[in-house]
C-alpha cells in the first residue's frame, strides 16, 4: 500500500532523468563544439599560412587520420561506449584501461606503417605522413579518454579535455607557422592533442594498458569486428564518392558539394556531437526500461530529421550576398545542392537513431548490414547521379539512397527489439 507521501516519487524521478539525460546530451553537444572548432580553426590557419598545395598535403594527413580514427573506434571505444555505460565504477575504470590501451596499439601499429611509407615517399607528402606516424598515438588516447568519459556520463570531462587540447593548439600552431612546413603543422596538431591524452590520465586516473589490448580486441571480438567494418566502410563511401565525383564531373563539381557540406556544417556537428552520447543514453534506456528504447530512438531520430529540413529551410532562405561573403565564388553552385544535401542530411539523422538502438542491444550483425547496405547505396547514389546530371545528380542521388538506407536501419531494430523482447520473457514451465 502507497501513503500520500509515495505518490509523487515516480514523478520526481522521471523529472530527474530527464534533467540529467539533457545534461548529458548537452555536455555532448559542448564538447563536439569544441572539437569541431579546432578542426576547423587548423584548416583555416594552414590553408592561409601555406597555400593551396600544401594544404593538399595536409588535408591527406587528416583524412588517413579520419581512416584511422575510425578503426580505433571500431575495435577499442565503440564496445566500450555499448557494454560498459552506466556500469559500476570498478568495472568501468577496468574497461577504460584496456580499452585506452587498445587505441594506443592501434595508434602505434599504424603509426609506425606512416612512417614507413613517409620514409619510402619522402617529398612534402612523406614528411606529412612521417610526421602523423608519430602523433598517432596520441591522437587516438586522446579520442578514447573523450568516449571513455560519456560512458561514464561525465560529459563535462571530455568538453574539458577537447577544451585544453584547443587551448594547446595556439601556442603549437604559431610555432608551426614560424617553421612553415606541412610536417611542422602536422606535428603541431598531434603534439597539442598529446597535451590532452596527458590531461586524461590526470583527468581519470586511469593508466592505459597496452598489455591487455591483445585480451579485450578478442573479448570485444564480436562487436569489434563489426564495428570496425561498419565505421570504416561508412568512411570509404565518403571518401569513393568524392573521388569518382572528380573524376565524372570535374574539381568544380567536387567544389560545390563541399561548399554545401560546410554550410551544413554546424548541423553536423550537432549530429557528431548526440552521436556522442546516443548509444550511451540508448543503453541506459535499455537497462532500466527496455520498452521504451523503441520510443527513445523514434524521438531521437525523427528530432534530428526534422531539424535538418529546418536548417536546410534556413539556408535555402540565405540572402545572395551574404551567402557570396561566406563562400565567396563556390556559392552560386553550392546553394543549388542545399536541399539535397539537408534531406540528404535528414535521412542520416533518421537512420542515427536507429543506429543507437542497434548498438545499445549488441546486435553488431544486424547494425552491420543496415551500415553495409546504406554504404553500398550511398556510394552508388552519389556517383550514378554524377553520371546523369553531375554535381546536382550526385546530391539528389545521395539524398535519395540515404533517405532509403534509414527504411532498413528501422526494419533492423524493430527485429532485434523482438527478439530482445522473446529473449527476456521467462520460460514458463508446467509440471
Amino acid at each position: 500500500m502507497t501513503t500520500e507521501g509515495e505518490k509523487p516519487t515516480e514523478p520526481a524521478e522521471r523529472r530527474t532523468g530527464r534533467r540529467a539525460l539533457v545534461g548529458r546530451l548537452s555536455w555532448g553537444l559542448a564538447d563536439q563544439a569544441a572539437s569541431s572548432m579546432s578542426n576547423f580553426a587548423v584548416g583555416i590557419y594552414v590553408a592561409r599560412s601555406l597555400g593551396v598545395t600544401a594544404f593538399g598535403v595536409f588535408g591527406l594527413a587528416f583524412v588517413t587520420y579520419g581512416v584511422v580514427l575510425n578503426i580505433s573506434r571500431g575495435v577499442a571505444t565503440d564496445p566500450l561506449v555499448v557494454r560498459f555505460s552506466g556500469v559500476p565504477t570498478a568495472t568501468w575504470r577496468t574497461a577504460v584501461a584496456r580499452s585506452s590501451g587498445a587505441a594506443l596499439g592501434v595508434g602505434a601499429a599504424v603509426g609506425a606503417a606512416c612512417l614507413l611509407v613517409g620514409l619510402a615517399l619522402g617529398g612534402s607528402v612523406g614528411t606529412a605522413f612521417t610526421a602523423l606516424g608519430v602523433v598517432l598515438p596520441g591522437l587516438l588516447l586522446q579520442d578514447s579518454w573523450r568516449f571513455a568519459f560519456f560512458a561514464a556520463g561525465a560529459g563535462k570531462k571530455a568538453f574539458l579535455n577537447d577544451l585544453v587540447w584547443g587551448v594547446a593548439l595556439v601556442p603549437a600552431m604559431v610555432v608551426a607557422d614560424h617553421v612553415g612546413s606541412v610536417a611542422a603543422f602536422v606535428l603541431a596538431w598531434g603534439a597539442s592533442a598529446a597535451v590532452a591524452a596527458a590531461y586524461g590520465l590526470l583527468q581519470s586516473g586511469i593508466r592505459p594498458r597496452p598489455g591487455r589490448a591483445r585480451g579485450w580486441l578478442r573479448e570485444q571480438r564480436d562487436l569489434g569486428s563489426r564495428y570496425l567494418v561498419e565505421n570504416v566502410s561508412l568512411s570509404g563511401a565518403g571518401q569513393l564518392r568524392a573521388y569518382g565525383l572528380g573524376a565524372i564531373a570535374g574539381l568544380g563539381a567536387v567544389g560545390a558539394v563541399r561548399g554545401a557540406e560546410l554550410l551544413l556544417g554546424p548541423f553536423l556537428a550537432l549530429l557528431m556531437g548526440l552521436s556522442l552520447v546516443t548509444v550511451a543514453e540508448a543503453a541506459r534506456v535499455l537497462r532500466q526500461a527496455p520498452h521504451r528504447l523503441g520510443t527513445f530512438c523514434l524521438v531521437l531520430g525523427g528530432g534530428q530529421a526534422a531539424a535538418a529540413v529546418l536548417w536546410g529551410a534556413a539556408l535555402h532562405l540565405v540572402p545572395e550576398g551574404l551567402g557570396e561573403l561566406l563562400l565567396g565564388d563556390v556559392w552560386p553552385s553550392a546553394s543549388e545542392l542545399i536541399i539535397p544535401a539537408a534531406l540528404g542530411l535528414a535521412g542520416a539523422g533518421l537512420g542515427t537513431g536507429a543506429a543507437a538502438g542497434l548498438r545499445a542491444l549488441g546486435a553488431a550483425r544486424r547494425s552491420l548490414r543496415a551500415q553495409l547496405f546504406a554504404s553500398v547505396c550511398y556510394a552508388a547514389g552519389g556517383l550514378g547521379g554524377a553520371v546523369a546530371a553531375g554535381a546536382a545528380g550526385s546530391a539528389w542521388g545521395v539524398a535519395a539512397a540515404t533517405l532509403g538506407s534509414s527504411t532498413v536501419w528501422w526494419l533492423q531494430l524493430r527485429s532485434a527489439l523482438r527478439e530482445h523482447h522473446r529473449n527476456s520473457i521467462p520460460e514458463v514451465r508446467t509440471s
